[in-house]
């Protein structure tokens, strides 16, 4: 079980509450399918994934990348059972879709380069590593399925 300090549990309800989920999600999940061009792959039925502009304008990467982040925000309301939270999500992205667990490492991490271009100044050593902390656990528990 993980502990959460007050300032972890506040920063990550903070950070959550003020993310624009219609451009932050887009813009991770855009980031990673670009940056780790392998990840396309689970994503044959998006359509067109040729090119950094053709993945930025595509709609359903756009469409999933908001889940995502709704997806996490089950989690911030749910942080002290994160395992649980995430149980049916493991099963799914494990047993049905064959996701190589790595890759919730690589959205987790360009999620967390969003959120610090959005964040500013304001994205200081303390709240990144809170934010770290709660996306590393987000990731334990989606990949606890394949252990």
């Amino acid at each position: 079980m993980v502990e959460w300090t007050d300032f972890e549990r506040a920063t990550i309800k903070d950070i959550f509450a003020k993310l624009d989920y219609d451009s932050v999600g887009p813009a991770a999940l855009s980031r990673c399918l670009i940056v780790y061009p392998w990840t396309q792959r689970y994503f044959g039925k998006f359509g067109n994934l040729y090119n950094a502009a053709a993945i930025i304008g595509n709609p359903n990467v756009a469409k999933h990348g908001k889940i995502i982040l709704h997806g996490l925000d089950r989690g911030v309301k749910n942080m002290d059972n994160l395992k649980e939270t995430y149980a049916e999500l493991s099963v799914l992205h494990s047993e049905k879709l064959h996701v190589d667990p790595d890759n919730f490492k690589l959205i987790s991490d360009c999620l967390t380069i969003v959120v610090a271009s959005r964040m500013g100044k304001a994205f200081t050593g303390e709240v990144q590593a809170a934010l770290q902390k709660f996306l590393a656990v987000v990731v334990s528990s989606l990949g606890r399925q394949y252990h």
